[in-house]
């Protein structure tokens, strides 16, 4: 037997428009109401009719998500985080793979524009005047990319690397390369600037720029003979994988890590932990950041149009590390300097027409949007150590 609205008004001892009211938008029913409404729903086991819903609502249900690469590990766990923050608020996900190129980014939002509410773009490669564009059709919510009109997801990708560099300093490291991601990578250019503002506070500590590679295992394969050639103790690669295929090549080409050369990554993939020796990387709330877009885009009202953004920071969970070489704290430990709690929250800038709501994001009816950004932690393992002594004088050599 299907259970039909009528049904579920007449358990909840309601009319039928409030029910329907009560389930699609409850803002609008009494507390009271509105519980005994959906109550009824939940013991009847009622099922709204999309279709219906639509027509009523003017909403789908669904939202996508469009990433640049579906294969990347760092992807695939926001889009995990996206699906099932959707799922627990009642929408249904679409995900698209771009393949790293932003005319088929264009292309999906504009494709599935008309079946979603909304959209979330992780690291879209795509400039910001098509960004505009597409925001005054769909909602849009971006994910590691700033863009000043359109509400974001970000990671502190200076932060990042202001750590590695710090370890790598304090291990003796003065000479290092970065082996960094595509041109159009709006998070490489961040870290990039990361990098020059530290070494600049560093007086003692030479950055070489190996130049742009492909974010791949394959990327880091290319760069890993640049890095041999560079004379550097220490490479920080624009992501894991990247990483990866450094310490891969370097070995292959009889250097040892971490003894001749130290490797950084940045994200703490899971393959991070199951190579030797573990990878030294920045970890990355990744789920969370999945999870932090669909709050934005609901919160957004899923209305389009360009907005301005107000600035919050949380605090990401930081996964378990474990220690340099020859490090005596117990496995488990972060070798970071005093791996201090990073609990705190900034709250965000309300507008004068909301407030800061639940989990940080602004309620009421304003149109203002959010920036989101992630804190983030080095995690030390074994792909690091004391930098090797290198010959500078002749009879060094």
């Amino acid at each position: 037997m299907v259970v039909t609205l009528r049904d579920v008004a007449r358990l909840a001892g309601v009319s039928p428009a409030t029910a329907s009211r009560a389930l699609s938008a409850p803002d609008l029913v009494a507390p009271e109401r509105r519980e005994q409404v959906q109550r009824a729903a939940r013991e009847l086991g009622y099922r709204p009719n999309r279709a219906a819903r639509e027509l009523i609502t003017g909403r789908t249900g669904n939202l996508c998500l469009v990433v640049p690469d579906l294969e990347n590990p760092f992807f695939a766990a926001v889009a995990k985080g996206v699906q099932a923050r959707a799922r627990t608020l009642g929408h249904a996900v679409f995900v698209a793979d771009a393949e790293e190129d932003p005319r088929m980014e264009s292309e999906l939002v504009a494709h599935l524009g008309g079946q979603v509410d909304g959209a979330i773009l992780c690291s879209p490669r795509m400039a910001d005047a098509d960004l505009d564009r597409l925001a005054e059709d769909v909602p849009l919510v971006l994910v590691n990319r700033e863009h000043g009109t359109l509400p974001s997801v970000v990671i502190d990708n200076a932060d990042g690397v202001r750590q590695a560099v710090a370890h790598l300093h304090a291990l003796g490291h003065r000479r290092l390369a970065y082996a960094g991601g595509p041109t159009d990578s709006w998070s490489d250019t961040r870290r990039r600037h990361g990098l020059r503002d530290v070494s600049h506070g560093l007086n003692d500590v030479e950055v070489v720029d190996l130049g742009h590679f492909a974010p791949v295992f394959a990327g880091g394969v290319a760069a890993a003979d640049l890095v041999a050639a560079s004379g550097a103790t220490a490479v920080l690669a624009h992501n894991d994988l990247v990483a990866l295929g450094i310490l891969n090549r370097l070995q292959a080409r009889g250097l040892r890590v971490p003894e001749d050369v130290s490797v950084v990554g940045y994200d703490d993939i899971p393959a991070a932990t199951l190579v030797s020796p573990a990878l030294t990387t920045v970890t990355v709330p990744l789920a969370r950041l999945g999870r932090e877009s669909v709050d934005l885009l609901v919160a957004s009202g899923l209305r389009a149009g360009r907005q301005t953004p107000a600035e919050r920071a949380i605090a990401a969970a930081v996964a378990a590390a474990t220690g340099a070489p020859g490090d005596t704290r117990p496995a488990g430990a972060s070798s970071t300097a005093a791996a201090s709690p990073r609990a705190a929250t900034t709250p965000a800038t309300a507008s004068a027409t909301g407030s800061d709501g639940p989990n940080g994001t602004t309620s009421g009816t304003s149109t203002d949007a959010a920036r989101v950004r992630l804190r983030v932690e080095l995690v030390v393992r074994s792909s690091t150590s004391t930098a090797p002594h290198l010959p500078t004088t002749e009879s060094d050599r």
